[in-house]
């Protein structure tokens, strides 16, 4: 008797201890230190699903495979937790079963995060959103999908219900109602619907058992918004001292003191109406906006931006509140390098945390000796060499004069430089119609200098590319791509996939002799998608991504 006595105390202190040792949310929320979003990869979606391999899902609106060099690199950077956007409705059978593959390519990229020592947040994404996503918040919606969403959770929370303390489940992303209402919804019931979705997640995933009895459990505001009335109507789903609530918020800053005044204000509603009640996190935030306009602070005004961001993440810091930097810092290839294509910003984010970057790594692409190889697939295709689709990093022709592009071979007659200018009326498709130089390849040389003529145009230039002049398929490496200031220091270009090519890299770092990196960076062009996945033609008035990135069409 006696020893049973001993065997069951022993039994109850270990789990006690067990018990114990797993972290409040408010801690977990403070050890996180500066958290990222590792976005458009697995919460990718596509309506037409023309891929038969997970990877293809993954790089389908245009982001690379993710690596766990990427994952080290952010944390030898100062980052301490990783927000994993994943997208699940096209990879679950009619009864809600989860591809096989698919839940373990998640567990692969858990496991680089939580390998590195990161805190890491796995989600139900674009499950959920603007469009005909399968979740809404509306009770009839609830009623329809609550046993199908409850199995979802169920398979996700039994493959990782031994993980340990560092690995957070958060319920939905951007819930909307049935009208597709941001911010608040258009009667209470989207209110109610939220909190019924909260309530089913919380009770599926502790009924799980292992350590998902006592793992911090995330749950939105309605659309993830930061009103105040979207953050009184989000209920506490248990009181366990595990659950943290969480909100997104984009920014309409203008100036210095309007930034400081915006971000106060947030600070504010979120002590008044969810701080009291529970730990909170700003799942997502940028230096840019796409409503009511796509405006991008860190190119229009970097002065701005870096003192909101240095702000922001004292403010935060100081009440206590968790961050998620969403998507930017490391973009397309640069995940690949691994390399910051923002490091500015990355360090403005730690410094702001730490009070100092000492210690920390920010690798640029400019510490990388990259060769891409270019296939050209289409008539016209074109590789960037600076720039994007979304027109939001426009260089004054006033600080710059011109680039440089080294090739492999002699490509006079195959390839041009084509630049797009200020912007000159609308297409037939309604959308943005530039001004456009096409500048020749040097005949008989592998590197081309190639002057801007401001009187083609304008003012600005907003993207170069690399276009193709045949119509059959052409291979060519770019060694390198500069962009030539006014006072002739060059600086580097940003090569990525524009359209009608793919595009394979070999990085070696310059400073070691580490063996070189393979990249294989994934097919993409200038394909156009809604939010629920589904590629278009022609976009009407709303949000659309394209080449992973998020636009608004007027």
């Amino acid at each position: 008797m006696k020893k049973t006595l001993l065997l069951f105390c022993g039994m109850l202190m270990s789990f006690s201890m067990q018990a114990a040792d797993f972290e409040t949310a408010k801690d977990a929320v403070k050890n996180m230190g500066v958290g990222w979003n590792l976005g458009n990869t697995l919460d990718a979606a596509d309506a037409s699903k023309t891929w038969t391999t997970t990877a293809q899902h993954e790089t389908c609106w245009g982001q690379p495979v993710t690596k766990p060099e990427l994952m080290k690199m952010m944390k030898d950077a100062g980052f301490g937790a990783i927000r994993v956007p994943v997208t699940w409705y096209q990879e679950m059978d009619k009864d809600g079963k989860v591809n096989d593959a698919w839940m373990n390519r998640v567990k692969e990229v858990v496991d680089y995060v939580i390998d590195n020592g990161m805190y890491c947040i796995i989600n139900v994404h674009h499950d959920t959103g603007d469009g005909k996503q399968w979740l809404h918040a509306s009770t009839t919606n609830y009623d329809t999908n609550k046993a199908k969403y409850e199995y979802l959770w169920k398979q996700i929370a039994e493959k990782f219900k031994d993980y340990g303390q560092k690995l957070l489940f958060e319920a939905y992303n951007e819930m909307l109602d049935d009208n597709n209402k941001w911010n608040e919804p258009a009667s209470d019931d989207g209110y109610k619907a939220i909190n019924s979705y909260a309530k089913s997640f919380v009770t599926t995933v502790r009924n799980t058992g292992g350590n998902n009895k006592d793992r911090n459990l995330v749950v939105n505001t309605y659309s993830a918004s930061s009103t105040p009335n979207a953050m009184k109507n989000l209920d506490l789903p248990e009181e366990t001292g595990h659950i943290i609530f969480q909100l997104h918020s984009y920014p309409n800053w203008k100036s210095e003191s309007n930034a400081k005044s915006e971000i106060d204000n947030l600070i504010n509603n979120i002590k008044s109406n969810l701080l009291n009640r529970a730990p909170v996190i700003v799942g997502e935030y940028a230096t840019f906006t796409t409503w009511p306009a796509d405006l991008d602070y860190y190119t229009t005004d970097r002065k701005v931006a870096l003192y909101a961001m240095d702000y922001f993440i004292k403010k935060t810091k100081e009440n206590g509140i968790g961050t998620f930097y969403w998507m930017g810092l490391s973009d397309g290839v640069n995940r690949t390098l691994p390399a910051f294509h923002q490091a500015d910003l990355a360090q403005t984010l730690i410094k702001a945390y730490y009070g100092s970057i000492d210690g920390y790594k920010f690798p640029t692409p400019d510490d990388f000796q990259t060769v891409y190889t270019v296939n050209y697939n289409s008539q016209w295709g074109e590789l960037f060499l600076y720039g994007d689709w979304n027109n939001t990093t426009a260089l004054k022709l006033t600080e710059y004069k011109g680039v440089r592009v080294d090739l492999d071979n002699d490509y006079s007659g195959k390839l041009q430089i084509k630049v797009y200018g200020d912007k000159d009326g609308k297409n037939t498709d309604g959308s943005d119609k530039f001004k456009e130089q096409y500048i020749p390849l040097t005949a008989g040389s592998n590197t081309s200098t190639l002057d801007f003529d401001a009187s083609v145009l304008g003012s600005s230039v907003m993207r170069i590319t690399l276009q193709v002049l045949e119509g059959t398929a052409l291979t060519a490496k770019v060694n390198e791509a500069k962009l030539i200031k006014s006072d002739g220091t060059e600086v580097s270009g940003a090569i990525s996939v524009g359209w009608g090519c793919t595009v394979t890299s070999e990085s070696t770092p310059k400073t070691t002799a580490i063996q070189s990196i393979q990249i294989n960076e994934s097919d993409a062009d200038d394909a156009i998608y809604n939010l629920q996945g589904q590629r278009i033609a022609k976009p009407h008035k709303g949000i659309y991504i394209q080449n992973g990135k998020k636009f608004i069409a007027k």
